[in-house]
């Protein structure tokens, strides 16, 4: 199967997952032009501090398929569509940070 996850992800992804260091944070950006947020890690460089994105949120004029061209739903994807559709929301709960 072809994957478009390098090996650096997979790094930033687990050190995310299991806690390995205390310096990420939520960012808030801009994606070409669109409002998003950004998980970052945050190292200091002299008198000044990096700021290395590691993963950005899915913005409205993103399309997310997968290798075949299909929309998480399963359906194939068109072009100019507005991504996987608005989330529903959960009754009764409160939203996540992810959200």
């Amino acid at each position: 199967m072809t994957t478009n996850i390098t090996a650096t992800h997979r790094e930033a992804f687990e050190a995310l997952r299991d806690g390995w260091y205390s310096n990420f944070a939520l960012f808030s950006c801009f994606v070409n032009g669109e409002p998003a947020a950004a998980i970052v890690a945050i190292n200091r460089a002299g008198d000044e501090y990096r700021i290395a994105p590691l993963f950005v949120s899915v913005t409205p004029s993103m399309t997310l398929t997968d290798h075949e061209g299909r929309l998480p739903d399963g359906n194939a994807a068109l072009e100019g569509s507005r991504g996987c559709g608005k989330r529903q929301g959960r009754k009764g709960k409160k939203p996540h940070a992810m959200d």
